[in-house]
C-alpha cells in the first residue's frame, strides 16, 4: 500500500523551486485531497444520516399509490374486470343457443348441462345471463360516454363565456331536471323503437345533466387562472383554451362522474326492460330477466331471478366503489371538503 507523502513547505524550498511549486499547483491543483477535511465530510453525512436525492413520483404514480391502499376500491376493480370477462369471454368457452327455443329444456334444473337451469323457452339461464351482460353493459358505457361528452361540452362552454349564456343554457338544464327521470325515460323509450343504439340515446339523455352541472363549476374555477388568462392575451382561440386548459385540467372530475354514470345507466337500462319497454327477445338484458324471472319467483325456479338481480347489484356496486376510490386518489374528496 503506497504511502502518503505531504507536499514541501513552499516557505522552505528556494525561490526558484517554491515559484515552480506554486505553478504546478496553480495548473493541475492538489495532488492530494485534504484527508481530515474528507473524513469530517464523511462523518457528518453518516451522522445526519443523508439520503441521496431521488426523483419525485408522478402524479399518476401517487394517486395509484393512493388508489392501491383503498382495498375495496380494488375489489370494485377485480370485480368489474371478472364481470367484463365473463359477459363478453364466457360465450367463447360456454356455447349456448340463444337464438332458438328449445320447449324440451322447459324450466329444467339446474345440472351438469344447465348450471343454472333454463327460463321457459328453454334457453340456457347462465348462457343467457352473458348475453344479457353484454347488452347491459354495452348500453352503459354507450350511454355513460355520451353523457359525459354532452354534460362536459354544455357545461363548459357555458361556464367559459357566463354573462346571459351561462343563465340560458343553466335554465335549460334545471328545466330538464325538474322532470321526474322515470317519466322522461317513459316518453323517449315509446317515441323511438328499442334497440341498443336507441337505449344509449334515450338513457344518456336524461344522464348529462349532472355532468353539465359539475362542468360548469370546474370551468368557473379554472378560466379565471393565469394560464388561461395568458392564453387569452396570446390570442388562443376559445375552443382551444376551452379544450386544453379547462376540460383537460377537468379530467379528473371527469373520470370520477363517468365510473358513477355507468353505475345510473345500469341501473336505468335494467328499469326500462323490467317495465317492458327493453330490447324485445331473442336479445336479452339483466332487466328482462328480471321481468320474466317474476311469474316464476313463488314456484319455487329462483334461477330466472336470482342470478340477473346478484349481477345488477354486483356491477353497481363495484361501478360505485371505484369511483370513490378515484376521488379518493385524485384528492377530490379532500378538496371539496
Amino acid at each position: 500500500m503506497a504511502m502518503y507523502v505531504p507536499p514541501p513547505d513552499p516557505s522552505l524550498l528556494p525561490p526558484s523551486e517554491a515559484a515552480e511549486a506554486s505553478a504546478i499547483d496553480v495548473v493541475h491543483g492538489s495532488a492530494q485531497p485534504d484527508i481530515e477535511d474528507s473524513v469530517l465530510a464523511g462523518v457528518e453525512a453518516t451522522e445526519l444520516e443523508l439520503a441521496p436525492l431521488q426523483k419525485p413520483r408522478s402524479m399518476l404514480r401517487r394517486g395509484w399509490e393512493v388508489f392501491a391502499e383503498n382495498k375495496l376500491a380494488l375489489v370494485g376493480v377485480g370485480t368489474v374486470v371478472f364481470i367484463v370477462a365473463f359477459c363478453f369471454l364466457g360465450p367463447v368457452f360456454y356455447h349456448t343457443n340463444q337464438v332458438n327455443t328449445n320447449l324440451a329444456d322447459y324450466l329444467c334444473r339446474p345440472s351438469a348441462s344447465h348450471l343454472l337451469g333454463c327460463n321457459d323457452v328453454g334457453y340456457d339461464e347462465l348462457g343467457r345471463l352473458m348475453l344479457g351482460g353484454q347488452t347491459s353493459l354495452e348500453v352503459a358505457f354507450g350511454a355513460a360516454a355520451f353523457a359525459v361528452v354532452l354534460g362536459v361540452i354544455w357545461g363548459a362552454v357555458a361556464g367559459y363565456f357566463g354573462g346571459f349564456l351561462d343563465s340560458l343554457m343553466m335554465r335549460i338544464v334545471d328545466a330538464f331536471l325538474a322532470i321526474p327521470v322515470l317519466f322522461l325515460l317513459l316518453f323517449l323509450a315509446t317515441v323511438w323503437r328499442p334497440s341498443v343504439l336507441m337505449l344509449i340515446l334515450v338513457v344518456g339523455l336524461v344522464s348529462w345533466l349532472i355532468p353539465a352541472r359539475l362542468a360548469r363549476g370546474e370551468t368557473l374555477s379554472l378560466r379565471t387562472r393565469e394560464y388561461v388568462q395568458a392564453a387569452k392575451t396570446m390570442g388562443v382561440r376559445t375552443p382551444t383554451i376551452i379544450y386544453r386548459h379547462i376540460v383537460t385540467n377537468s379530467i379528473g372530475t371527469i373520470m370520477v362522474n363517468a365510473t358513477f354514470q355507468i353505475a345510473d345507466a345500469i341501473l336505468l337500462v335494467a328499469a326500462l326492460s323490467f317495465l317492458g319497454l327493453g330490447i324485445p327477445p331473442p336479445a336479452a338484458n339483466w332487466g328482462s330477466m328480471l321481468s320474466d324471472g317474476l311469474n316464476f319467483v313463488y314456484s319455487g325456479y329462483w334461477w330466472l331471478i336470482y342470478p340477473a338481480g346478484i349481477a345488477i347489484v354486483l356491477t353497481v356496486v363495484a361501478f360505485n366503489l371505484v369511483g370513490d376510490g378515484m376521488r379518493d386518489a385524485l384528492g377530490l374528496g379532500r378538496r371539496s371538503g
